[in-house]
């Protein structure tokens, strides 16, 4: 027989076992209830890290991101993603795609380590013989 309880208040001195499954609904999570803390670290390693769209022509200008706090413009298709929280080492996976309107498509490669709080990276024209360009539409991912 089920427990039915109703109101608002505090409960004490109660056991419970697991859920049953379709028991908790996205719509009884509070916004923001489940924290990374809350996560177990077989599914904290799938998350994303860090994530970043931005633009890479004249001023660069992040159109949106996670844990991603700038974009140092270093030169010609030569950028540094920053983030704003670090992550617990520098073992982790790039994922990058870029394209510039004019020129066909940006391949976005680094020769430079990554550290626990940026990566460098530099873009590339693959029809102009893989000159560094900077790319009007650059997302990059972190994946750790």
């Amino acid at each position: 027989m089920p427990i039915i309880l109703n109101g608002t208040g505090t409960i004490s001195g109660l056991t419970a076992g697991g859920l049953p499954s379709s028991s908790v609904t996205t719509a009884n999570i509070a916004d923001n209830a489940v924290t990374y803390a809350k996560i177990g670290t077989t599914e904290q390693g799938q998350l994303c890290k860090a994530w970043v769209n931005f633009n890479g022509t004249s001023t660069v200008a992040i159109r949106a991101s996670y844990n991603v706090s700038s974009i140092t413009d270093n030169g010609t298709g030569d950028f540094t993603v920053n983030f704003t929280t670090a992550l617990a080492d520098a073992n982790y996976s790039v994922v990058s795609a870029g394209s510039q309107q004019a020129n066909d498509c940006i391949s976005i490669s680094s020769n430079a380590a990554p550290t626990t709080s940026a990566v460098r990276i530099q873009g590339y024209s693959r029809t102009d013989s893989f000159t560094a360009q900077d790319g009007t539409y650059n997302n990059i991912a972190i994946f750790r």
